[in-house]
């Protein structure tokens, strides 16, 4: 059986299991906005976050060079999140909540980070100080929403931008379409979400993992 390597989709889920967004990608158009526009979004950016008890959403996640891998994410407050990625990546990156997984299904390895007190773990539960982390940056569209999250005291982390737009029908009165993840090492990886469906069912199994060091078989 021949196996795939995707050494630019793993540098992508390790940016993603460690900031998970950063800056405005290049094809979106940032401009000055009145300070006045942004008045009170962050306080409905952390609104719109907690409003989400359960999500699954189809995700594309792309690289700097413009290569591109899909899968299905799903979300569970609090701090629980996994990203399926396509079968042929044989990536998985999940957090029971407390630490973020990279299992590497290809190679049998198992990387881990904490999410505590980082800004993975704000964003991740929305009920800790999003503030202490995050600020408001300006697009110059009245219907996009843009917030940077970093840890100055943790650069490993990377920095955090989450792309929100205004939509009625979403929790909070804003959906997430995007972020934008940038590492120590200035790799970038940008993350966009669609088909987001709210208030699904996902039992606690789903945000954990069978050690492929114990198994070569992969969990379904």
């Amino acid at each position: 059986m021949i196996k795939h390597t995707f050494p630019h989709i793993k540098a992508g889920a390790v940016t993603l299991a460690l900031a998970l967004g950063v800056a405005l990608p290049a094809t979106f158009t940032a401009a000055p906005a009145p300070a006045l526009a942004a008045a009170g979004d962050l306080d409905s950016a952390v609104t719109a976050l907690r409003g989400i008890a359960t999500m699954k959403a189809d995700f594309t996640q792309t690289d700097r060079s413009g290569r591109s891998i899909g899968g299905e994410l799903s979300l569970k407050r609090p701090g629980k999140i996994r990203f399926e990625y396509e079968e042929s990546a044989q990536l998985l990156v999940v957090s029971n909540g407390k630490s973020m997984y990279l299992i590497d299904y290809e190679v049998d390895q198992v990387q881990r980070w904490p999410i505590r007190n980082s800004p993975l773990g704000a964003l991740l539960d929305p009920d800790r100080d999003v503030k202490k982390y995050g600020r408001l940056v300006p697009t110059g569209h009245s219907n996009v929403v843009s917030i940077e999250v970093r840890d100055p005291k943790r650069p490993e982390f990377g920095i955090i931008t989450l792309i929100f737009q205004r939509d009625r029908s979403a929790p909070g009165g804003l959906q997430l379409t995007h972020w934008v993840a940038l590492d120590a090492q200035n790799h970038r990886t940008t993350v966009r979400l669609r088909n987001h469906r709210y208030g699904v069912s996902i039992a606690d199994r789903a945000f954990t993992f069978r050690d492929p060091r114990r198994s070569s078989r992969r969990p379904r």
